[in-house]
Order: structure tokens, then C-alpha cells, then sequence
């Protein structure tokens, strides 16, 4: 029994480290047809808004055919909140993308990480869960992090890291969102209605900036959208084979994979305060999740 939980264990942390490994991918892909790719001739730069219509429309095509295979039947599908988890997780994806793109996708990614901070506050207002010191103090490390990574009111501040920090309020919603719908829903319908309603948003959103992609930009589309289904897949995977407060660090080593696939191929790297920044929001959001398992665990055993 001992040796199943073990290898249980290690295979949720594997299937977390490869989603971390696609969700990199997929934001070096966007960086890189977004403007940092050599142009095929006769192309043009793709906006990020085009990128995302690309991502939920690829990613409509792999859930499409597992609700096929499936054979799924849709019950009681909250619309309105579908929608409103959508419209976030549209904005989240659009702004992650954007900001990839014209900053060196460590500090982008570090940024987004910032998302548990907002996700306890809003706990706190919306939920009403009590939170204590122990989980401000880890809030309160994440926040020095953003502050010594962002350094607002000098000359070494990045504006394009405002469009990060808006990810990390719009995920923190739309994380909000999810864990009302998954009371309620099973997960690929949840998932399936997602992509359906972000194909439709994401495409209008699109339309204002289209251009045609040209050759190679096509297939780098499509690799955006099949990263980020695969990072859903094994993200998922882990979820469930796994204690959120084991396998949720794992998550961090995007910053790792993201931050050398961005040197090697573009020479972006953040400087030596933004890395500082970096790890310091990275051990703040470790320190949370680690404490978020213990609570669950003394719950767990009073029931």
C-alpha cells in the first residue's frame, strides 16, 4: 500500500512538472509569433488576441472529440456563470500572452504567480473564510517579491508588467468561478462549455485585429492551443492523483522552463532583482500552498 501511494505520488508530480513544462511552451510560442519569430514572407506580427482565439479554438478541437468519444450528456449547465468564468479566463490567457511578448517571460510568469494572493483575499470578501496569520504572512512575502521584482516609481520598472498583474486578478476570478462550477458540474462538461463560449468571444475579439497567418505562424498556432490543452490534461492528472499541497509547487518550475527556453532562444532574461522578485513570490506561494495542506489535513481529521 505504501509503495502505490509513493508511486502515486511521484506520477502526480511528474504529470505537474509536465503541464509547468507545456504551459512554458506555450507562452514561448505566443512571445515568439506574436513578433520575436523571423517573419515568413508576406506575413505579419499575430496580435495576442488572435494567439488566444487560436488557443480555445484548437483547444475546442480536442475536447469536442473527447465529449464525442465519451459521449457526454450536458445536466444543468449554469450559463451565467459559465460565462463570467469564461470572459475572465479570456481576459487571463489574452493578458499572460500580451505580456509575454514584450517582457522576458520569467518576470511574466512570476507576475501571473501572484494569482493565490488575490484568490485568498477574495476568499476572505466574497467566501467568507477566515483566514489566519500564518497565510497573510505568505501573502505578505509574495507581495515584497512583486515589489522588489516590479520596483514601481524607478527607471527600471516595465509597464508591460501592469498587463501581468491584471492576469493575476482576472485568474484569481476566475479561479473564484471554477470552484463554484465544480460543485456543481462534472469537470469535461465544465471544460468543454468553457471552450465553446471562449471560441465565440475569443473569435469576435479577434476579428478587430485578424490577419492572415502565413506558413510556419499557422503551426505555431496551433502548438499554442495543443500546449495548452496538454498542460490542462496533465495539470488535471495531477490534481487528481495528488494532494493540492504536494503537487501545487511543482507548478513553479514554469518559471525554470520558461526563463531558459527564453535565453536560449531570445537572450531575454530577467536581471538580478527580478530574480530576487522572482523567488521570493515563488517561496511565498510554496510557504501557501504547504499550509493550505495543513489545514485541509487538521479539517480532515476533525471530521
Amino acid at each position: 500500500m505504501a509503495n502505490k501511494q509513493i508511486t502515486a505520488s511521484a506520477g502526480a508530480a511528474l504529470n505537474m512538472v509536465a503541464a509547468s513544462v507545456f504551459i512554458a511552451l506555450s507562452a514561448f510560442l505566443a512571445k515568439g509569433v506574436a513578433g520575436r519569430f523571423d517573419l515568413p514572407p508576406g506575413a505579419q506580427d499575430i496580435h495576442p488576441l488572435q494567439i488566444t482565439a487560436a488557443r480555445f479554438v484548437v483547444a475546442w478541437c480536442v475536447w469536442i472529440v473527447v465529449v464525442s468519444i465519451r459521449r457526454q450528456v450536458f445536466r444543468n449547465v449554469h450559463w451565467s456563470m459559465h460565462l463570467i468564468r469564461t470572459v475572465f479566463g479570456w481576459l487571463t490567457v489574452t493578458c499572460v500572452f500580451w505580456a509575454s511578448s514584450l517582457m522576458a517571460l520569467a518576470d511574466a510568469t512570476a507576475i501571473s504567480f501572484l494569482t493565490p494572493v488575490v484568490t485568498l483575499v477574495l476568499a476572505v470578501l466574497v467566501l467568507k473564510e477566515r483566514v489566519g496569520p500564518v497565510r497573510w504572512s505568505a501573502v505578505a512575502i509574495m507581495l515584497i517579491g512583486a515589489l522588489v521584482l516590479l520596483r514601481p516609481g524607478t527607471s527600471a520598472f516595465q509597464p508591460a508588467a501592469l498587463i501581468a498583474l491584471v492576469a493575476a486578478f482576472t485568474s484569481a476570478f476566475e479561479a473564484l468561478f471554477v470552484k463554484r462550477l465544480a460543485a456543481r458540474e462534472p469537470l469535461v462538461q465544465i471544460l468543454f462549455v468553457n471552450n465553446s463560449i471562449g471560441v465565440v468571444i475569443s473569435l469576435i475579439a479577434a476579428s478587430f485585429v485578424w490577419v492572415w497567418p502565413v506558413g510556419s505562424q499557422f503551426a505555431v498556432l496551433i502548438g499554442v492551443g495543443l500546449s495548452m490543452a496538454a498542460a490542462q490534461v496533465f495539470f488535471l492528472s495531477s490534481m487528481r492523483d495528488g494532494e493540492a499541497s504536494y503537487v501545487i509547487p511543482f507548478m513553479y518550475s514554469t518559471l525554470i522552463f520558461a526563463g531558459v527556453i527564453d535565453y536560449l532562444v531570445f537572450g531575454d532574461a530577467p536581471d538580478a532583482l527580478g530574480a530576487l522578485g522572482a523567488a521570493i513570490i515563488v517561496l511565498g506561494a510554496v510557504f501557501l500552498a504547504l499550509r493550505e495542506g495543513v489545514i485541509k489535513s487538521a479539517t480532515s481529521k476533525r471530521s
